[in-house]
C-alpha cells in the first residue's frame, strides 16, 4: 500500500450483478455508503452525491462504468465542492466473479496530487483509510440483510 493508496479487498456471498447493483444504484448507495440519500448518474461525467447527515455532502463525477465490473468515480474535498484538479481522489470499485460470490476490490488514490501540505494529505488518507473499513463492513451487512 502506497501513500498515494488505499485498497480494500473483500468476499462478497453475493452475485456480481447484485453487488454491482448495490454499488452503483442510489437507493442501495445511500443506505450502506450515505445516512442521508445518495444521488448517481450512471455514465462517464454523471454526477455523483453522497450525503451524510453529521458530515453534509460529497460531490463527485463518474469516471468509468463497465457493467459489471467495474465503476468509478472522482470526489472532491471539502465537502460541497465539485471535483478539480488538487481537490480530488479516485475511487474504484472492482467486481471479480468467485465461485458463488463475488470479490470486490475497492481503491481510492490520488492523495499525492491534493493541494495541500504533506501532513494534511496524510491526515486525509489516514480518516478515509479509517473510513473505508467501516463503509466495505457496511457493504457487505446490507447485501447479507437485503438479500437474506
Amino acid at each position: 500500500m502506497t501513500a498515494d493508496a488505499i485498497t480494500r479487498e473483500t468476499r462478497i456471498a453475493a452475485s456480481q450483478q447484485r453487488v454491482w447493483d448495490v454499488v452503483t444504484r442510489a437507493e442501495h448507495v445511500g443506505r450502506w455508503f450515505g445516512d442521508a440519500g445518495a444521488e448517481i448518474d450512471l455514465r462517464p461525467g454523471g454526477a455523483l452525491r453522497l450525503s451524510w447527515t453529521e458530515h453534509g455532502t460529497a460531490l463527485g463525477r463518474v469516471e468509468q462504468v463497465s457493467p459489471i465490473d467495474l465503476f468509478s468515480f472522482r470526489w472532491a474535498r471539502p465537502l460541497d465542492t465539485e471535483p478539480a484538479p488538487g481537490n480530488s481522489t479516485l475511487v474504484e470499485f472492482r467486481l471479480i466473479p468467485d465461485g458463488d460470490g463475488t470479490r470486490l476490490i475497492v481503491t481510492e488514490s490520488g492523495f499525492s496530487t491534493l493541494d495541500d501540505t504533506p501532513e494534511g494529505r496524510a491526515r486525509y488518507r489516514a480518516g478515509n483509510e479509517e473510513g473505508w473499513r467501516h463503509e466495505i463492513g457496511d457493504l457487505v451487512e446490507y447485501i447479507e440483510r437485503v438479500t437474506a
